[in-house]
């Protein structure tokens, strides 16, 4: 990693995200072109969604010294059934390939927590089949597998 590089990761800001936020974004989320395909017109409608502010997710953005988004989680909010408080659920954490193991990650998960305790959640859960490590180290446990069907969209 260049020093400019950590440099700028280094004084990075986490914060909610806002619509000038979309192309910076945008650009992570093409990152996992190899696992899905990357529509911009249904990211757009989704990216919308999350920021509004009365909507049931949080979406937060780790933008660095040099103004870049570096990194971004998506937290979803819901009621469930056999909990007395609302619990969430962080739906999408990445970090940008050049900002990996400085941090980004971790402090994004933090502030999620931070939303969780603020809002009187009772848990915070995450499905990660590709960083499991990561979670653990940050105290997440294994409590269920969480497998998944993809419907096709034709239908």
């Amino acid at each position: 990693m260049s020093t400019t590089v950590e440099t700028s990761v280094t004084r990075t800001r986490i914060r909610s995200a806002s619509a000038a936020d979309a192309a910076g974004v945008f650009a992570l989320v093409e990152q996992l072109a190899d696992s899905y395909v990357v529509e911009r017109s249904a990211f757009e409608s989704a990216f919308a969604e999350a920021i509004d502010e009365r909507s049931h997710t949080v979406l937060l953005v780790a933008e660095a010294g040099d103004s870049r988004i570096v990194g971004y989680a998506l937290m979803t909010v819901a009621r469930l059934l056999y909990t007395k408080d609302d619990a969430a659920q962080i739906q999408e954490l990445i970090v940008d390939s050049a900002a990996r193991g400085s941090g980004v990650g971790s402090r994004l998960v933090y502030a999620v927590e931070d939303i969780c305790r603020a809002r009187g959640l009772s848990q915070l859960s995450v499905a990660s089949s590709r960083a499991p490590g990561f979670y653990d180290r940050l105290d997440y446990r294994s409590t269920a597998d969480f497998l998944k069907k993809v419907f096709d969209s034709e239908h």
